[in-house]
């Protein structure tokens, strides 16, 4: 897997598709690897002519890790987050949107489209607002704005994702806590089999298994302030996908998302929850295409936000 040095770290990428086709970064989410984006999506958006580039996070992959940090307490982060006490992470979103940026400069990449799932989308998000001179469009999937007193995880969603391995040990029972999780936030409508989950969770392992990683990126997810402001700024064509059925991250922060983004479109799911399930794959790349290309039929969403 090659890497390269931005930012000030070491940031593994990769890429496919042909160099000379316009660039597509696609900037995923907490504790996921580059190898975590579907082969059938990343395969559709080569063949709609981009040139996709993938990377892993800071703390994530074989990127550059920050252990010397510590892990953080998840529970304790949780707390003070909703107590809104003071925290202090390893790093911030902008550090990891600047790692985002110094990925396509690295590569010679003057201007790209964007596509963030979840953290990835809160990165992207400010990317383009700081940078709209290396931005094509953005496309914000299952994300949020961070404004204070949005709805959060359903009880179910953040007990999955606090609930650690029986055995931190042992590989297995690794892969089951992992499958639990996805069977938790996956969307109810378009269920993927445990085989298929338990199958990426091994794969996911194999390359790399650094939950103190994860934790340190959830705290800055958490430690980032509101990003109305910023959003505002965004003139990029921006669309917002969102599943009518996300427990983690509720439809109501992907609402509040497009409304703070000038002319920004939300497109509904329904039945999906905070995942990319292979079913809707050619909707999603279709969705995606249409928005870098500038040819968002006007009833293509159930809904236009046009800033007054």
């Amino acid at each position: 897997m090659p890497t390269l040095t931005a930012n000030g770290i070491r940031i593994a990428f990769d890429t496919a598709g042909d160099a000379k086709s316009t660039p597509l970064l696609l900037v995923h989410g907490l504790g996921m690897q580059l190898t975590s984006w579907p082969d059938e999506f990343v395969d559709g958006l080569v063949e709609l002519g981009f040139y996709v580039i993938r990377f892993d996070h800071r703390d994530s992959g074989l990127s550059t890790k920050f252990d010397r940090a510590g892990k953080p307490n998840a529970l304790w982060s949780w707390l003070r987050t909703h107590l809104k006490l003071p925290m202090s992470p390893a790093y911030h979103l902008d550090d990891m949107a600047e790692d985002a940026l110094g990925v396509l400069s690295s590569l010679g990449i003057a201007r790209a489209h964007l596509v963030g799932v979840a953290m990835g989308g809160m990165v992207a998000q400010i990317l383009a607002a700081r940078h709209p001179q290396r931005v094509l469009s953005l496309t914000s999937i299952m994300s949020s704005s961070g404004r204070r007193g949005l709805p959060g995880p359903t009880p179910a969603a953040r007990a999955a994702m606090l609930r650690q391995p029986a055995n931190p040990d042992d590989v297995e029972s690794i892969i089951d806590a992992a499958v639990g999780v996805q069977q938790a936030i996956g969307s109810p409508a378009y269920p993927t089999p445990e085989k298929q989950l338990r199958r990426r969770a091994a794969r996911a392992l194999r390359r790399c298994y650094c939950p103190a990683g994860t934790a340190r990126q959830m705290l800055a997810v958490n430690a980032a302030p509101e990003r109305g402001e910023l959003l505002r700024a965004i003139t990029v064509p921006t669309l917002v996908i969102h599943g009518a059925a996300d427990p983690l991250v509720p439809l109501a922060c992907g609402e509040d998302t497009a409304s703070q983004i000038p002319g920004a479109r939300l497109e509904v799911i329904q039945g999906m929850g905070h995942d990319l399930p292979s079913q809707l794959n050619e909707r999603m790349l279709a969705l995606i295409d249409a928005n870098a290309r500038g040819k968002m039929a006007p009833d293509s969403t159930p809904r236009l936000f046009v800033r007054q």
